[in-house]
């Protein structure tokens, strides 16, 4: 990691100041920064200090967290941002829309996972041969109901 100038120290958080101004935990810091989300420099006394635009990403992660995006997603939509760059209303408009997508399949992927619920604990049979959440995709439903390998053992 690079050591910092004087003149920039002024400008950097200590790990605590993110902490307590993202409202998130020194623990999940590290985490980000182990995971690659975000960055930090260290000191003369090789402490970790981060530039205020950290906390642009931290509230980015932690709404990203509270919607169910994976940390795979975020970090993909990151990486298309500039370093060094406080992220902006247009880059969180951009990634926010690709996450809105995704987000509204899932939706409509869950709500017909509810209904087939509530229908299926209306009939109460969970029937190997038709209930569509017992025997989703079953490929062997054509060999006929039962075991179809022999045990392992």
């Amino acid at each position: 990691m690079p050591k910092i100038t004087i003149e920039e120290h002024g400008k950097l958080l200590s790990v605590g100041e993110v902490a307590r101004r993202s409202g998130v935990a020194i623990s999940a810091l590290h985490f980000y920064e182990r995971k690659g989300l975000i960055a930090s420099v260290r000191n003369s006394g090789n402490q970790r200090r981060y530039k205020r635009e950290v906390l642009r990403r931290v509230a980015i992660l932690k709404v990203a967290q509270r919607v169910g995006i994976p940390l795979t997603q975020v970090a993909e939509a990151f990486a298309t941002l500039p370093s060094g760059r406080t992220p902006s209303a247009a880059d969180w408009e951009r990634m926010s829309q690709v996450w809105h997508d995704d987000l509204t399949e899932r939706i409509l992927t869950l709500t017909s996972l509810r209904d087939q619920l509530t229908e299926c604990i209306g009939c109460g049979c969970l029937s190997i041969a038709s209930c569509p959440l017992r025997n989703h995709l079953d490929r062997l439903s054509d060999s006929g109901p039962g075991a179809h390998f022999p045990p392992v053992g």
